[in-house]
């Protein structure tokens, strides 16, 4: 599985996902994260797809790429949370 982070960087919630991103490569060096602007068209192609209608948005994705867990808007999970989902 992987994770998918989506988000807007020069935002009100950049920095906070920033860090996000951070501590979570940090803490789960064999977890795959992958991090997507949604200004861009892979970002915005992937949103779409996802049906993303909030940011930012964290994405766990099964290796198909079948949505398994998602959490959108200002309730960013907790970092083991994220990892437990993953690992699923």
């Amino acid at each position: 599985m992987k994770v998918l982070v989506l988000y807007r960087p020069n935002s009100e919630h950049g920095r906070l996902i920033e860090e996000f991103i951070h501590d979570y490569q940090s803490r789960h060096v064999s977890g795959r994260l992958e991090v997507l602007s949604i200004d861009t068209r892979d970002g915005m192609a992937t949103a779409t797809l996802y049906d993303v209608m909030q940011y930012p948005a964290i994405l766990v994705l099964q290796d198909d790429g079948f949505l398994h867990k998602s959490w959108m808007g200002d309730s960013i999970p907790l970092l083991d949370e994220v990892a437990a989902y993953a690992r699923g």
